[in-house]
Formats: structure tokens, sequence, C-alpha cells
């Protein structure tokens, strides 16, 4: 009767200690979920760090590579000012040198102020922009549940950077326009400024003439914008799973 009692009691304080390892247990997973989720929300970064690390990102690049931008405009234009015996002789080194006698070692980056001034808000708003399409793309109907889905995350991520493209450079356009201008100019300065330029080309061309050349801008800057997030977003896919 003993052996019969002891046993009667054993059985049920073995069923709750098992009861109480179940609640320590669910108590243990809600509370690494918590840290999950604390650890996320500190690595990812608010929307205006986003948008002022992809701005100045694109600045500075703009601004280190400014010289062979100039030079680059320089020789597109340079049909427009030259004689066939000057075209003949034209090279890098001689431009970079006419270039250093008749205006200036300053003049290498010449409409780099209104590049900075495209750039920051360009490189800001295709990512920004990117990120939204791309959240919006993931909503719609039979998309929200195929977020694995290697072809749906390519197409996703194609569309999304084409569409965030697309924003960035029709809202930015005319900063563009008249970067390319002042940057064109040699000895004769028609355009004294950002500014200037704006009034300028505003008063004698129309409102919109501050988006000639638009369209192609969008047709090379849509597919290119696509292509290049699409690579970046599957080849970090592609490494992520290789760890």
């Amino acid at each position: 009767m003993q052996t019969e009692a002891r046993v009667g009691v054993v059985n049920p304080g073995h069923g709750g200690g098992g009861g109480k390892s179940g609640v320590d247990t669910t108590s243990l997973k809600f509370q690494q979920q918590e840290q999950e989720l604390l650890h996320a929300q500190k690595t990812q970064i608010g929307t205006l760090s986003q948008l002022l690390a992809g701005g100045v990102a694109g600045a500075l690049s703009k601004t280190c590579t400014a010289p062979f931008a100039r030079l680059t405009i320089l020789f597109q234009v340079q049909g427009m000012h030259s004689d066939a015996a000057t075209l003949r002789k034209a090279n890098i080194w001689r431009e970079a040198s006419r270039i250093v006698g008749e205006e200036g070692f300053r003049a290498f980056w010449k409409g780099n102020l209104v590049t900075i001034a495209h750039r920051l808000p360009y490189s800001s708003l295709s990512f920004y922009a990117y990120e939204r399409y791309k959240k919006l793309l993931y909503m719609l109907p039979g998309l929200e549940s195929r977020g694995g889905n290697m072809s749906a995350d390519l197409c996703i991520h194609f569309v999304g950077g084409g569409l965030a493209g697309i924003t960035a450079a029709s809202a930015t356009y005319p900063l563009d326009l008249v970067r390319t201008r002042l940057a064109a100019q040699t000895n004769v300065i028609y355009y004294r400024g950002i500014w200037h330029a704006l009034q300028t080309i505003c008063k004698e061309e129309g409102v919109l003439g501050l988006y000639k050349g638009l369209g192609l801008t969008l047709l090379g800057v849509g597919p290119s914008i696509a292509i290049s997030f699409s690579v970046y977003e599957g080849l970090r896919s592609f490494w992520q799973s290789q760890r």
C-alpha cells in the first residue's frame, strides 16, 4: 500500500514538472523572438539615414570623377566648336592641357556643384523609391505569398528598379540638363550659374525646355537601373545562401 501511495504521489509531481518545463520553453522562445526583432530594428537604418547615405555616396563619387566627366562632355560637343584640323589633333592630354592653360585647374570641376545638386536627390530618390516600389509589388495579389520564389523576386527587383530609375530621373532631370549645358561651356560663357541657366532656359525655351531629351534619357535609365538592382539583389541572395 505504501509503495502504491508513493507511486501515486510521484506521478502527478512529474506531470506538473513537465507542464512547467513547457511554459518555460514557450517563454524562452518568446524572449528570443523579441531579441531578434529588436536586433533587426537596430540593424535597419531609417528613411532619413537611407536617403542621406545614398545621396552622399552619389555626390562623392561624382566629385571624384568630375574631371573625366567634363572631358567626356567636351569631346562629345567638340565638333560644334572646332574645325577639322583641330579635331584630328584632339586627344585627352591635349584637351586637359588646354583646360588648365585657358580656364585654370578648377575648370575640371566646372558644373560639379549642379552635379552634386542633381546627384544628391537622384541617388536618394532612386534608393528610396526602389524600396517603396518593392514593398508595393510584394503586396500585389498572388505575389505576397511567393516571397521566396526566385523568378517572382527577380521580376519584382527588375520592375521596382526600373520604376525607381524613371522616378528619380524624371524628378531631377532639369538639374541634369543644366549640368550638361554648364559643363559644355568653354570660352564663351552663356550661363553664369545654376539659377541663371534655369531662368534663361525657362525664358527662352519655356518650362518644357527643362525636359528636352527626357524621353531618350528614360529609355536608357529605366533598363539600366532595373538591371543594376536585379543583379545586385540576385548576387546578394546567392552569397547569403552560401554562408
